[in-house]
């Protein structure tokens, strides 16, 4: 196979795959905060498919939880939810059956200050988001205690490394990300 056709291939698998994208290192980065509402959870643990956010480079999909409201749904059907413009930027709404929309890409009248949420290169979030039922959702971690979310990023080094090592097996590869000495779809994922 072609290291082309591969490229082409791992491209279509990870528009395909559907597991969760946020809080890549384990280390809690998956939260932003709400005065009025309180921690929301981007990667809750829970037994449903759809619970937990993710990210693509066209929207952002799933279910968020927040222990004072419920769930908040970042697509919710027939109305476009959250959207990647493929830059990072987000905009639309998502919906919380208990508190209603929550914009990520706020205008105040009269104040030329971006609010809006975004990911960053890195894959940190940053910005606010606005309820009118429940105020400002923070995702500046700085702000909130060291906390934020984070989604997994990989760049065409990363892909690069992973083509170019693609069913090799031996010692030290650096695509072997689950330890076996082979890079496979295990490593892939």
């Amino acid at each position: 196979m072609s290291k082309k056709v591969l490229i082409i291939f791992i491209l279509a698998f990870v528009y395909t795959c559907q597991a969760e994208n946020i809080d890549p290192n384990d280390d809690d980065s998956q939260y932003g905060w709400g005065e009025n509402i309180g921690w929301v959870n981007f990667e809750p643990s829970a037994a449903d498919p759809n619970a937990g956010a993710q990210v693509a480079s066209d929207k952002v999909t799933g279910f968020i939880w927040a222990e004072n409201i419920g769930w908040i749904n970042l697509c919710p059907r027939n109305y476009g939810g959250v959207l990647n413009d493929g830059q990072g930027n987000l905009s639309g709404c998502a919906w919380g059956e208990n508190i209603g929309w929550i914009n990520f890409n706020p205008q105040v009248p009269g104040d030329p200050t971006d609010y809006g949420v975004k990911i960053d290169q890195q894959g940190n979030f940053s910005g606010w988001a606005w309820g009118e039922n429940i105020g400002w959702i923070n995702f500046n971690s700085p702000d909130i205690y060291d906390q934020g979310v984070q989604v997994c990023t990989v760049n065409y080094v990363d892909l690069s490394t992973l083509a170019e090592q693609w069913l090799q097996a031996d010692m030290g590869l650096s695509a072997d990300l689950v330890p076996d000495d082979n890079v496979e779809f295990r490593d892939y994922s």
